[in-house]
């Protein structure tokens, strides 16, 4: 018999979520198939089976919370599948007799759990077997009141349990507005520059780097001669040290199925406009397709959310620990300011800094916010560095 245990997946990582079961019991796997699909607050990932045979139980529900090194699933090495046995599809229901029932012990927990008789649970695991998935639809399921007892109220609600990775957000979320003295200051910006360079030679920067020119390009590098100028946005607190990082990992938030997920364009610095754009729509395809790797979340030092692409005018971006700021883009409407003494129409977009005001004081936070203002509207101050 071999366990299938939680691998270590990343750094301060010591719980993760089961988020789907691949296989099930009963199942043949090969060596290295994948097996079971985790949740972490960083990202999904699926893990292998460590060897080829047959599941004979798993010792998880999907949703459930289990630790780094626990053990989730057995496989009998030495079994073979019963060809006799064979289904393609849901079979009929079980025996009604819980102990004939074929149920693993976290389906038989979840059954438990939820007071649900699993006698009376039709299995659509391979030969019919109960799994947790079939335990909760029971569940759902209307069941008829108790003699004596009035009907159930038909209610205009509906309750349905969050996923993993949103557990996991909305915890982290908590803890950064209770760990962190977080607050935010804002400014504008007038994007008319940034639009007139982009219109200038777009068609020569897509036909030499077959990629378009964006904005996020600029407000990342933007923020790189920012963070430049204010090292302690770049930094992080360890107990009673500030480490200062003199590497630019910009974290750049971006919507994936489960979620708002923060890969890293790694060495942000290092690299050209059209490098970074491509980074970007790389990290952006992988969270569309649950494809991110945990090493695309690693030692983001900085980060930046554009609400501006659902929309939103302006909003107060939430820290994304261990990081001490995060920078807000949102939407650029055209909207009268003073120019020169008259008042004209231009792009103009609001920008949020979120900071920790335990290292970042007040002055050098508006300072940042100024110098990211400076080097957007005069975007040759980016490419020259000055």
């Amino acid at each position: 018999m071999v366990d299938v245990t939680i691998p270590q997946i990343g750094e301060s990582i010591n719980t993760v979520f089961i988020a789907r079961w691949i296989k099930k019991p009963g199942d043949v796997v090969s060596s290295g198939e994948s097996i079971v699909e985790l949740d972490s607050d960083k990202a999904s990932m699926e893990v292998p089976s460590p060897s080829g045979g047959v599941i004979t139980e798993t010792l998880a529900a999907e949703g459930d919370e289990v630790e780094i090194g626990s053990i989730v699933a057995r496989i009998d090495e030495s079994a073979t599948p019963d060809p006799a046995e064979e289904t393609t599809g849901p079979t009929s229901a079980p025996p009604a007799d819980p102990g004939d029932v074929r149920a693993g012990p976290a389906a038989r927990k979840e059954a438990q759990r939820k007071g649900v008789d699993i006698g009376d649970v039709e299995g659509t695991g391979p030969r019919g077997r109960v799994t947790s998935s079939d335990v909760r639809r029971a569940d759902e399921v209307p069941r008829a009141p108790e003699q004596g007892q009035p009907a159930p109220a038909v209610g205009r609600t509906e309750r349905v349990r969050m996923t993993p990775l949103r557990r996991t957000i909305a915890r982290r979320l908590v803890e950064a507005q209770q760990t962190a003295a977080m607050l935010t200051t804002f400014n504008e910006v007038d994007m008319s520059q940034i639009i007139a360079l982009r219109k200038r030679y777009q068609d020569r920067f897509k036909a030499r780097n077959g990629i378009k020119l964006g904005f996020m390009s600029f407000f990342v590098k933007a923020a790189i001669e920012a963070l430049k100028e204010f090292p302690s946005v770049n930094a992080e607190i360890d107990g009673d040290d500030v480490i200062y990082k003199h590497y630019y990992n910009i974290g750049v938030a971006v919507s994936g199925p489960k979620g708002l997920v923060v890969p890293v364009v790694r060495n942000a610095d290092r690299l050209s406009f059209a490098e970074v754009e491509r980074e970007i729509g790389t990290l952006a395809e992988r969270a569309r397709d649950n494809k991110l790797r945990l090493d695309d979340f690693k030692d983001g030092t900085f980060t930046i959310s554009n609400g501006g692409v659902f929309g939103s005018l302006m909003s107060t971006p939430i820290l994304n620990p261990p990081q001490v700021g995060i920078l807000g883009m949102h939407a650029f409407q055209e909207r009268p300011v003073a120019v020169d003494g008259s008042i004209e129409l231009r792009p103009m977009m609001y920008l949020a800094l979120s900071y920790d005001h335990r290292i970042i004081d007040g002055r050098e936070a508006v300072s940042f916010l100024m110098r990211i203002k400076e080097c957007v509207e005069n975007p040759e101050r980016i490419l020259l560095e000055v």
